[in-house]
């Protein structure tokens, strides 16, 4: 099990801020994606099989991630990035590869 660092912890917050605040048009995230970003917030255990589906996402995703990051959206005008955030966003695929290098 492995506790995801501050910055992991941060992004999913400002995630779930976001989200908060914008319209229902605009909320990113599945069930999934919701329940992931809640586990990270809150600092939770995480088990081996949740680092590879994280690490599986964080990977699938990265390039809608970085497409809307490089037309200068952010959280709240860009669901590719909320979602990213959701997992935990850049820091969190850094983190996942250390803790399955492990």
């Amino acid at each position: 099990m492995a506790v995801p660092p501050k910055n992991v912890q941060d992004a999913a917050k400002r995630a779930l801020d976001a989200r908060e605040n914008v319209p229902p048009s605009r909320k990113a995230g599945t069930l999934v994606g919701l329940a992931r970003a809640n586990q990270l917030a809150r600092g939770e255990n995480v088990s081996e099989t949740t680092l590879l589906r994280m690490h599986n996402y964080l990977t699938r995703a990265r390039d809608d991630y970085d497409r809307a990051r490089s037309q200068g959206l952010d959280l709240e005008s860009s669901k590719a990035i909320q979602a990213y955030y959701l997992w935990g966003g850049p820091a969190a695929l850094a983190w996942v590869r250390r803790e399955l290098n492990k």
